[in-house]
């Protein structure tokens, strides 16, 4: 087990990384997972934990936490009545079976090659926050039928094989289909929750190399890093769902966005030189 020459250091990373993902999921609906997958990677690398399944754990890592950030960032939009619920339940099925493929998908690529999707679909994610506008549309209303039976479970699946929750994907598919940002942004809480639980129960159950997995990691989920980095989103979750509603978050959507593009082109270099 690593000296606390090293462990101390990382707590405090993952403390800060915890509270900025927390905001960063409330304002953006963007999902603290795009954040913590890569600062998972870091940190657990960093710690000699780098193996053949790193990038699963960091994944099942992130679903767990956005679990409970989800829940609480639904819990404050809810009161202020922006969640669509009707949005939720007819899109769960489709998300859920989306998600389990997902999760059997992941559990078999190598983790170099998760890396390479996180990035390509990280530089997706940033192109639309950076260059997409407010006033495009692909139709007036959410899909249904056939549309749906698609979309959904693309939805879920892309979600898990970046590990987080459906803010990325699920805010730019609404607000494309004519729901206002702030109610994409609530209800793209839901979807993280609807992804999150039955991947994160199949990560559990996935065998990881004892000698590869960090301490106290339990299938391919690191209790010690879900645990820090819940005690700060929980705190800071609220608040980012509150200036959501009291703020134009479109400039600091901007600087993410090439916050983003950066991590994600780190991400594909070191997928590549891997």
């Amino acid at each position: 087990m690593p000296d606390m020459s090293i462990l101390l250091p990382m707590l405090l990373l993952l403390l800060a990384i915890g509270a900025f993902a927390g905001v960063m999921a409330g304002l953006l609906g963007v999902g603290g997972g795009i954040i913590l997958v890569p600062a998972f990677f870091y940190v657990f690398s960093a710690l000699g934990y780098a193996s053949e399944q790193l990038m699963q754990i960091c994944l099942a890592t992130s679903l767990a936490t956005i679990i409970v950030t989800s829940l609480r960032s639904v819990q404050s939009h809810n009161k202020k009545g922006a969640v669509e619920w009707d949005i939720l339940k007819t899109w769960a099925i489709g998300i859920v079976i989306g998600a389990i493929v997902g999760v059997l998908v992941a559990s078999s690529l190598r983790s170099v090659v998760l890396q390479g999707i996180f990035g390509v679909l990280g530089l997706i994610v940033g192109a639309y926050l950076g260059l997409g506008r407010a006033e495009w549309r692909l139709g007036a209303a959410m899909p249904t039928g056939v549309k749906r039976a698609v979309m959904s479970p693309v939805l879920g699946f892309m979600s898990v094989l970046m590990g987080i929750g459906g803010g990325s994907f699920g805010v730019p598919v609404m607000t494309l289909f004519g729901v206002p940002i702030h109610r994409a942004v609530a209800t793209a809480a839901g979807f993280g929750v609807i992804i999150a639980v039955p991947s994160v129960i199949g990560f559990l159950l996935l065998p990881i190399d004892p000698a590869a997995r960090p301490p106290f990691t339990i299938g391919a989920v690191n209790l010690p890093a879900f645990a820090v980095v819940i005690a700060m989103t929980l705190i800071t979750a609220p608040y980012g769902a509150k200036l959501a509603h009291a703020m134009d978050p479109k400039p600091l959507k901007r600087v993410f966005a090439v916050f983003l593009t950066l991590v994600a082109l780190n991400m594909l270099r070191k997928a590549l030189l891997g």
